[in-house]
């Protein structure tokens, strides 16, 4: 066989090895992708012209928060968030509308704590996304609710609604302690990428509010 042949054959060999592996690698970044962002990974991908610049989009945004300082909360933070979060409760009964805007001021300032910036709401999505994906349809429902409020009063049954949206949210920035919980997130996550569903089976009361032993 002459000498150029096997050149050929071998530099053919090199690239057909070299094509199976970018694909595989591209695939398991994907996969890792669609586990971590959940139904935001299908989202991302709407939003922009191609895959391809969805998955640049999520990389990048995963980059960003390994460089934010994302703390776990101390076990009188929680107490003083829930004793805040029930208040807001109580008065939803008299100023529906009033509870819902201090609701959103509340998640705000609970991502603060977090270690999350918060410039702007798109930022805020942005940066939610990596590891409370599951709850961003819940911020955009209440946060949408509340905008639209502001233009226009809405119903005691909307900001009712909004108010359930938020308690969700509220819950999962409240439990997640940055450690296993965040793993096992990403894989519920990824479980109801599509579906849009995400209940931890708790019972809840009119506004939303998760009851636990005895009610308010």
């Amino acid at each position: 066989m002459p000498t150029w042949l096997v050149v050929i054959i071998v530099i053919a060999a090199v690239l057909v090895v070299g094509a199976a592996a970018w694909f595989v690698i591209q695939g398991q970044r994907r996969r890792r992708l669609q586990e971590t962002f959940g139904p935001e990974y299908d989202r991302a991908v709407k939003e922009h012209e191609s895959p391809r610049e969805a998955e640049r989009d999520l990389t990048s945004r995963m980059k960003r928060h390994s460089d934010l300082d994302i703390r776990p909360l101390s076990s009188s933070t929680k107490d003083r968030y829930a004793q805040e979060w029930a208040l807001i409760q109580e008065q939803f009964v008299d100023r529906p509308s009033g509870a819902v805007v201090e609701a959103d001021r509340v998640l705000v300032s609970l991502m603060a704590e977090r270690g999350y910036p918060t410039e702007g709401y798109d930022q805020q999505l942005a940066d939610l996304s990596v590891r409370h994906a599951n709850a961003l349809r819940h911020y955009r429902a209440g946060h949408d609710t509340l905008e639209r409020h502001r233009e226009s009063e809405m119903s005691t049954e909307d900001m009712r609604e909004a108010m359930k949206h938020y308690r969700e949210v509220f819950e999962d920035l409240l439990t997640d302690d940055g450690g296993e919980g965040a793993k096992s997130h990403g894989q519920q996550a990824a479980r109801n990428r599509g579906n849009g569903t995400a209940d931890n089976g708790q019972r809840r009361g009119d506004d939303g509010s998760a009851r636990r032993g005895t009610d308010r």
